[in-house]
């Protein structure tokens, strides 16, 4: 009997960055490739072409709405597609539009999947509530271990409905020996960089709760006490309409009189580039991380990290006191402490070459080991085969 080739339809507000974003982006890729069909609903964004050119669809959809009459509508117009393109299971990353996806798959009777990405704030009932669509999934992946604690102590969720899949680094991308000179060249130039600079690099979008004043504080200190030496940061995001926090940042590297020390280069569109360049990758959240890519991407180019101790990154950075020091793959510091940050940042600028290409050795072994895009797009695959009966995951 011939196997039907599934369709799977994900759904999520955008397609322009971040770590749910190309997750999306990458589950789809794999579900063309293991004989599926895979449509994407979205309000667009800079992915949109890399989704496509890997045969998935894009259907543009108002997906970010959270107006509850228009989520109503919402749940009606995917339940309408669910039947005209014959979808077999709706997968949903994101809260607002994953309450229409799942009114619809529940009406039209097909399985839901979640996808809890982030550590979502529940400071009322109220928001409790909107928040939990996020656990109603027949299976409720959660990116991490920490995910999976969350979701079970917020809503009860029994552990037979939690599969624990942690983000997938793309091994091909990040490697150090793919990236060519022209594109380390192209970002030296955009940064001000010079040869013998040294660059510390966070990679996350410009919001208060990804720490850039603590990294900033970090690097004054550091500047004080004369160890900044021929270093910058670059701190590179997108404000995401956020300016008033952008111009708060610009008047603090001002006042740390770190004016070309301290930079704020946009978003970043190569970033295995800007890690294959840089001397330290910095996780500076001051709230926790549900999975944090960066530090697995930074870790898989080789470059030496630090990250707060908080949320996931225990699970993703080797560090003391949790292994030996000849051991380390980064460091954990407390969040929001500029001075602890500071010291970490000295240590991991002091490395001696050997010992960098040690770290970098263990920290490229660690994410092939344990955080392959391989994996997450297996493991995931495997999840819309229990609940389908099909046998995509055997096809990659």
């Amino acid at each position: 009997m011939a196997v039907k080739r599934p369709t799977i339809l994900q759904i999520i507000p955008e397609l322009d960055t971040g770590g749910a974003e190309l997750s999306a982006v990458e589950i789809a890729d794999a579900i063309v490739g293991a004989g599926g069909r895979a449509l994407v609903l979205s309000e667009g964004g800079r992915l949109v072409p890399r989704l496509t050119a890997s045969g998935a669809e894009h259907l543009p959809f108002d997906a970010a709405t959270k107006n509850p009459i228009r989520l109503l509508q919402n749940a009606q117009a995917i339940r309408r597609m669910i039947e005209s393109e014959g979808v077999d299971l709706v997968h949903a990353r994101s809260r607002a539009p994953a309450w229409s996806a799942f009114i619809a798959a529940r009406k039209a009777g097909v399985p839901f999947v979640t996808t809890y990405h982030g550590a979502y704030r529940e400071k009322t009932r109220l928001k409790r509530a909107y928040n939990a669509v996020m656990a109603k999934g027949d299976i409720v992946i959660a990116n991490s271990r920490y995910t999976r604690e969350l979701i079970e102590a917020r809503y009860g969720t029994p552990g037979d409905r939690i599969r624990v899949i942690h983000r997938g680094v793309d091994g091909a991308a990040f490697d150090p020996d793919a990236v060519s000179e022209e594109r380390k060249a192209a970002l030296m130039a955009r940064f001000g960089a010079q040869a013998e600079t040294r660059i510390i690099l966070q990679p996350a979008r410009l919001t208060s709760w990804k720490g850039q004043s603590v990294v900033i504080a970090a690097a004054r200190l550091l500047e004080q006490e004369g160890r900044l030496g021929n270093s910058i940061v670059v701190l590179a995001g997108d404000a995401q309409g956020r300016e008033a926090y952008r111009q708060r940042l610009e008047s603090e590297i001002a006042e740390a009189g770190l004016e070309g020390k301290v930079i704020l280069a946009g978003h970043v569109d190569d970033v295995p580039a800007a890690l294959a360049i840089a001397h330290l990758a910095i996780v500076a959240s001051v709230e926790p991380e549900a999975f944090g890519r960066v530090a697995t991407e930074a870790q898989a180019m080789g470059c030496p990290v630090i990250a707060t101790d908080i949320g996931a990154p225990p699970e993703t950075v080797a560090a003391i006191p949790h292994v030996a020091a000849d051991e380390i793959t980064g460091w954990l510091v407390p969040p929001r402490d500029a001075g602890k940050l500071a010291s970490a940042m000295a240590e991991a600028l002091s490395l001696s070459p050997e010992a960098k290409r040690g770290l970098g050795s263990r920290a490229r072994a660690r994410v092939s080991g344990h955080f392959s895009l391989d994996a997450m797009r297996r493991r995931t695959l495997e999840v819309y085969d229990e609940l389908l009966g099909t046998r995509l995951a055997a096809a990659v």
